[in-house]
């Protein structure tokens, strides 16, 4: 069991979690949510040990074996394959023994101890984890250096997953993912054999992997039985609890002091009153749960709406110099649309979407766009393209040179930065303070089209709720690619299939997609796992011909030693009796040597033969 108890914990003089404690059941699958800032993954270093606590303390059963995210993508020549088998420190140790164990009975222990661990079946377990999180089997056998920091991320990811440790730490992981890898990652921990707490703001994959919430809410830590949902609707009946029992107490108070106030000075009450002060002295508050109003986004409206289509491709190609990523797309895009788009990293989502936004030309074909269509594009790599020294107020003053101070600012407020926020430079902001001043940003001209790719990553979960509804108010249309289920569910009405080329729309709902792709995955796993398996099973008759042919290798490594020491013998005795004196001077002790000469000249001819025997023998096994 994971305890903690009484733990405090304070980051530059700020105190993030305060006498929290709680108990996390081996087994459990936990959510932990809270606020950005609230110190969620300062938890976590605690409970690693890479953080003191201030007071308090966490117990951890010793023979627990940690597994957390590596900050750091894995970067070396290593083909993806074995990179993740290395995950599994016990079994490559073993593996590398047996290639040069000689004694029989350590033999014997070793190949017991593989098939304890399932070690044969390693190969296709570690497949089938990088396959679903996105690798073919051809990359799965690259070296881990020719793939981006996205993707290695991902390899760091399944290391981890197959090392199954009895205590799995992992935070925000599907950052790294798209939908497919985010649905076959939900799937996969909700089947997690041991103790799992994740940090994640995707309200899906918390309904749906877990099966506890652990909340940090004003620096205490409170667990719920189910998923988000159902924390979400205990939570509000808590508050409602809590609402009661404040009114209940304020009413207690007021007529204590009422009767301390009437009865104070009379000298007959006098004892009653002070009973009474003592009563509201012992009256400690209550603690209500307090949920921070959360800054809406907004995005301006257009003008005017356009003539539909706003955008209509006919036999369009696109790509990138001669390459073609997309072709025959017959697609077209309505003023109030809102399209998801489906399929794995890699088919042509991003190169649809610049198609869409104009940043690509079509090869071939045709594509029209109504008159003055004005295009919003916001993608999370243009985060880094924000001035660091720059304030939201400096951005929004770049698009308004000629506008009066006070229309600047008010326009700075409504995309949330007001006061001395609005000043605050773009490097001192959280991950989704930077998201919401982009999306302003990139919607300032009031578009008829927005684009959205991956907008969630840096946004907790009320935030993602404040995206949904300025999504689902805004008039024109959208465009959306991203690994949240639940942002998809919400907002998008037309599904498209980005896959193998070509654009089509997939004929169902989110959750036939998921079938889809786990489906798919079971299906390459399969054929995967299969090719695995037969490397396993030659690697394992090895293991077992070794096992087998250890007698025999010990036999010709004994008589090589032996014959080694016999020659060296040999050698003394010709150097001592090559010259012929000893003869003469001690014949007794002469002849005495000359008779060893003939004995370890015919026991190196006895050994040899052996050698001969167990090598011949050897060979024919």
């Amino acid at each position: 069991m994971l305890i903690i108890d009484d733990l405090t914990v304070r980051i530059a003089g700020r105190t993030l979690i305060e006498n929290a404690s709680a108990r996390v059941t081996p087994g459990a699958r936990v959510g932990l949510v809270g606020r950005n800032g609230t110190g969620k993954s300062t938890l976590f270093n605690v409970i690693t040990g890479d953080l003191p606590a201030e007071t308090g303390h966490v117990e951890i059963p010793s023979r627990w074996r940690i597994g957390r995210l590596a900050q750091e993508a894995p970067n070396g020549p290593e083909p993806l394959i074995d990179v993740v088998l290395a995950a599994d420190r016990e079994r490559t140790a073993l593996l590398a023994e047996a290639e040069t164990a000689t004694d029989p009975h350590r033999i014997a222990d070793i190949q017991t101890r593989l098939v304890d661990i399932d070690a044969h079946s390693a190969p296709a377990r570690a497949a089938a984890i990088l396959s679903g999180l996105g690798f073919s089997a051809a990359d799965q056998l690259r070296p881990c250096s020719e793939f981006s920091g996205g993707w290695r991320m991902r390899v760091a990811l399944a290391s981890t997953l197959f090392s199954v440790p009895d205590l799995l730490l992992l935070d925000e992981p599907t950052n790294y993912l798209d939908l497919e890898g985010t649905l076959w990652l939900q799937d996969h921990l909700a089947k997690y054999p041991a103790t799992l707490i994740i940090i994640s703001h995707d309200r899906d994959l918390l309904d749906n992997a877990v099966d506890q919430i652990l909340a940090l809410d004003a620096k205490k830590l409170t667990l719920y039985r189910g998923g988000y949902t159902a924390f979400e609707r205990q939570r509000a009946e808590r508050m409602v609890l809590d609402q009661k029992a404040i009114k209940k107490q304020e009413a207690q108070r007021k007529h204590l002091q009422a009767f301390v106030d009437r009865f104070r000075a009379k000298a007959t009450k006098a004892r009653q009153a002070q009973s009474r002060l003592k009563m509201l002295a012992k009256l400690e508050p209550i603690a209500a749960l307090t949920i921070d109003d959360v800054r809406e986004i907004t995005f301006p409206a257009p003008d005017k709406l356009l003539s539909p289509p706003i955008i209509a491709a006919d036999g369009v190609a696109v790509g990138y110099d001669e390459r073609v990523v997309l072709s025959g797309l017959n697609l077209r895009v309505d003023n109030d649309d809102r399209i998801a788009l489906l399929g794995s990293n890699g088919n042509g989502k991003s190169t649809l979407v610049k198609l869409l936004a104009g940043r690509l030309a079509p090869m071939r074909g045709n594509i029209t766009r109504a008159a003055n269509l004005k295009v919003a594009y916001f993608a999370q790599h243009q985060l880094d393209e924000l001035n660091p020294e720059g304030s939201p107020y400096d951005h929004v003053r770049a698009l308004m040179p000629d506008d009066p101070e006070a229309k600047v600012r008010a326009r700075v407020g409504g995309i949330g930065f007001s006061g001395d926020a609005a000043n605050s430079k773009v490097k001192t902001l959280s991950g989704g303070e930077k998201a919401r001043l982009l999306l302003g940003l990139a919607t300032f001209s009031a578009p008829h089209l927005i684009i959205l790719d991956e907008p969630t990553n840096h946004l907790d979960i009320d935030s993602r709720g404040a995206l949904i509804e300025a999504i689902n108010d805004f008039p024109g249309a959208v465009v959306l690619v991203s690994h949240d289920r639940y942002l998809l569910e919400a907002c998008a009405d037309r599904l498209w299939l980005v896959a193998g080329g070509k654009v089509a729309p997939f004929d169902g709902d989110l959750d036939d997609y998921r079938r889809y792709v786990l489906s798919r995955d079971k299906a390459n796993d399969a054929k995967q796992a299969a090719a695995q398996t037969d490397r396993a099973e030659v690697r394992r008759a090895a293991a077992e011909k070794r096992a087998e042919t250890a007698p025999l290798r010990k036999r010709i490594a004994d008589a090589e030693k032996k014959i080694a020491q016999l020659t060296r013998q040999l050698e003394k005795l010709d150097a001592t009796l090559g010259d012929g004196t000893l003869f003469a001077t001690d014949p007794a002790r002469a002849a005495e040597l000359s008779k060893t000469r003939a004995a370890v000249t015919a026991e190196i001819a006895e050994t040899e033969e052996a050698w001969l025997e167990a090598s011949a023998a050897l060979e024919s096994a």
